[in-house]
């Protein structure tokens, strides 16, 4: 790495390309104008310096051995936080400009290039970096509490407004994440049972054993450590609406007296014989795929029946186009209202990775990274270098063949179910393996994987 310390306004700037004379002519025009300037002769030793040294600009050749300035160009974006890069080839092609332009590169000049066409560009690159702002994103638009606009959530508000309008049993199906007890919650304040109770019941957090008492109650001496009786979640929540989060690990015993309950609208207390009346509004919701387990014999068919009067399936929120803006725009603004921050202003680059991402844990994912954001950023504005590493873009030239196999195949079978958005039975099968071994796989490489 070569440098002549001569500064214009203390802007620093770093040349990569793979032909000396080149390297030579560019430094030298450019200590001339007065910027201090610094040479690479490949990528890998940009990256090397960059990870050590901050630079206003990065100017780089597109065609040069082992990895080309287009890669650099995406790392230097994804990862070097207010540098700005410009592209020299002396290969031009339209397609090679579309992808450099596509990827964030402000400019391209191709070779041969005077003196004052190189000047003016980095002179017309400096101060855009000077006068660089976040792109605003559009007003909220909510609907009950829950925010957005896309036409899956248009879908679900009309079946909110229906169901609201009357008593029957709901089935709230969504990935984890997605808002199911907003939903939920939606209903209730919408319709004639606001007076009365919300309760929420969550049905994985309870140990089977204790279920049935948690959820209609006990009399005193029903079991050892019942001192005195005590009312269920059905008595609580009589007159409003009960919540049964995640329905879909209750045992088959379990759904039993769950459908005699909802059937019947009475249950009995453990250790009661007494029959009590129960009039609550039942709104259910799961993670996994009801159907399937009732086709395994592992849920009820006749629970399912009685639950699914009004069935809303909430979309995943990789599906949910400019939604994703919508809700970082309202949790930037409520988080750092709550921790009295000044609120952040995101890059277009950072807005465009968060539209892409697959956001496998849905609206709670994006909540906690913008708290992230928001706790960790230094000021107020946010850029790609600042989103968690697999967020960003990254070049493995280091990682060389000193890795076990068991992390190649890893990353590789996350590569093939990214670009298959999880779909594990055509993973499966260019993987040329089955299934089961797909899943075992998944499992032992603690790799993230979407509820099927």
């Amino acid at each position: 790495m070569n440098h002549k310390k001569i500064t214009r306004n203390g802007t620093k700037i770093l040349v990569v390309d793979d032909s000396p004379p080149t390297l030579e002519v560019i430094q030298r025009n450019l200590e001339a104008a007065g910027y201090e300037v610094f040479t690479a002769p490949g990528v890998e030793e940009a990256i090397a310096f960059l990870e050590q040294n901050s630079v206003g600009l990065v100017i780089t050749d597109i065609k040069m051995p082992k990895i080309s300035g287009l890669k650099l160009l995406k790392y230097v974006k994804e990862n070097v936080k207010g540098t700005e890069i410009m592209i020299i080839t002396g290969y031009p092609s339209i397609k090679g400009a579309v992808e450099a332009v596509k990827d964030g590169a402000e400019n391209y000049l191709v070779k041969p290039f005077t003196d004052e066409e190189l000047l003016s560009a980095v002179s017309r690159m400096l101060e855009k970096q000077a006068n660089r702002h976040a792109v605003e994103v559009k007003p909220l638009p909510v609907s009950h509490n829950i925010i957005g606009s896309s036409p899956g959530m248009q879908h679900v508000y009309r079946l909110i407004e229906k169901a609201s309008a009357t008593d029957v049993n709901v089935l709230v199906l969504g990935e984890s994440g997605t808002g199911k007890e907003l939903v939920a919650r939606a209903i209730h304040y919408s319709s004639k049972t606001v007076s009365g109770p919300f309760v929420t019941v969550n049905c994985t957090a309870i140990p089977d054993s204790l279920l049935e008492s948690e959820l209609f109650g006990h009399v005193k001496g029903a079991f050892t450590g019942a001192e005195a009786s005590r009312a269920g979640f059905f008595q609580i929540a009589n007159g409003g609406t009960l919540f049964l989060d995640e329905i879909g690990d209750a045992s088959l015993s379990m759904q039993g007296k769950l459908l005699r309950a909802i059937q019947n609208k009475e249950i009995f207390m453990v250790g009661s014989s007494r029959v009590q009346k129960i009039d609550a509004r039942i709104i259910v919701a799961t993670n996994t795929n009801l159907k399937r387990l009732v086709k395994k014999g592992l849920f009820r068919e006749d629970l399912y029946f009685r639950l699914n009067i009004v069935e809303i399936s909430l979309p995943p929120l990789r599906e949910r186009g400019e939604d994703i803006l919508m809700l970082v725009q309202f949790f930037m603004e409520k988080l750092s209202r709550d921790m009295n921050r000044p609120v952040p202003q995101f890059s277009d680059k950072v807005l465009k990775i968060f539209k892409n991402y697959r956001w496998q844990g849905n609206v709670r994912e994006l909540e906690n990274l913008i708290q992230r954001l928001v706790v960790l950023a230094d000021g107020d504005f946010i850029d790609v270098v600042d989103l968690p590493e697999h967020m960003r873009f990254s070049i493995n030239w280091r990682k060389g063949l000193n890795r076990p196999l068991a992390e190649v195949e890893a990353e590789h079978i996350a590569n093939v179910l990214i670009r298959l958005k999880g779909n594990k039975t055509r993973a499966a099968r260019i993987l040329g393996i089955d299934r089961k071994t797909l899943r075992e796989k998944i499992r032992r490489a603690k790799l993230p994987t979407e509820n099927e």
